[in-house]
């Protein structure tokens, strides 16, 4: 299950992932936490192009919908909270919405950001917190949740953040020229994880093609991602040929010994 803030996080984030892992007959849920209204439209922010956000979150729901389609994605579940303000929803509320998933699919590994949001983005640093807790909750009989009182509780065996090293970001770079997040009037930049902290790379090269149509399929934010189209074979595969990620919680292996498939330790 990954669990991620804005449709399209999914496509750009863990798209080879999920593709790769649904392609080996693994059941892939998704859950995103809103419905991006706040993005823009066509690379319109406000104005007359701009089709206004409830009208935009319509569009990129549908959008995601495709996407999930087409890397494979068994089912797909929106919180539906607030784009831009994640970071302020109520936490015992978004905590149990996600339990919620997480008792009625049962994963064995779930995904997310990790605790920098990737370039400091609130929503992702909110939902990589919300989440960590919701595998602690999730495990926990004390954890009731009135609306879904009859889920018993479920014990993810692995959490993994996305962890994207200095090739990932020099791919970003190249289309995006700087990846940053502006808050409360700072600028938050992307910082590589180091090779040495990432525990976890998957073989997606297959399957970079599935992600780019995946990407494909968010034609509302096509004015970004059109400049993805332009990028050199070598940073398509930085992008998309392999997926690296931090094993946060394992219950059934460890070590320091690089794994090349998050069910490590669950496979038999």
């Amino acid at each position: 299950m990954a669990v991620l803030a804005h449709p399209d996080d999914e496509s750009l984030g863990v798209g080879g992932t999920l593709a790769k892992y649904a392609a080996e007959g693994v059941e892939t849920y998704l859950v995103t936490a809103t419905r991006g209204q706040a993005g823009r439209y066509r690379g319109h922010r406000d104005n007359e192009h701009h089709p206004g956000p409830e009208k935009l979150a319509e569009i990129r729901e549908a959008e995601l919908r495709a996407a999930a389609a087409v890397l494979g994605v068994r089912e797909l579940s929106l919180l539906d909270y607030r784009d831009q303000e994640l970071d302020r929803a109520n936490p015992r509320e978004a905590v149990a919405q996600i339990v919620s998933h997480l008792r009625l699919a049962h994963p064995d590994v779930v995904i997310t950001f990790g605790p920098d949001g990737a370039y400091g983005h609130p929503d992702h640093i909110a939902i990589s917190q919300f989440t960590t807790a919701a595998v602690v909750a999730a495990a926990d009989p004390s954890f009731r949740i009135d609306r879904d009182g009859a889920a018993a509780p479920h014990v993810v065996k692995k959490l993994y953040y996305l962890a994207w090293p200095t090739s990932t970001w020099k791919a970003y770079q190249e289309a995006f020229k700087k990846v940053i997040s502006t808050v409360d009037g700072v600028e938050r930049q992307a910082v590589p994880w180091p090779d040495w902290a990432i525990t976890t790379v998957i073989d997606t090269r297959e399957f970079w093609p599935i992600v780019w149509r995946a990407v494909s399929c968010h034609d509302s934010q096509i004015a970004a991602y059109e400049r993805l189209k332009q990028l050199q074979p070598e940073h398509h595969e930085a992008l998309w040929g392999f997926q690296s990620f931090y094993r946060a919680l394992s219950t059934v292996n460890g070590g320091r010994a690089q794994e090349s498939d998050l069910f490590d330790g669950i496979r038999s």
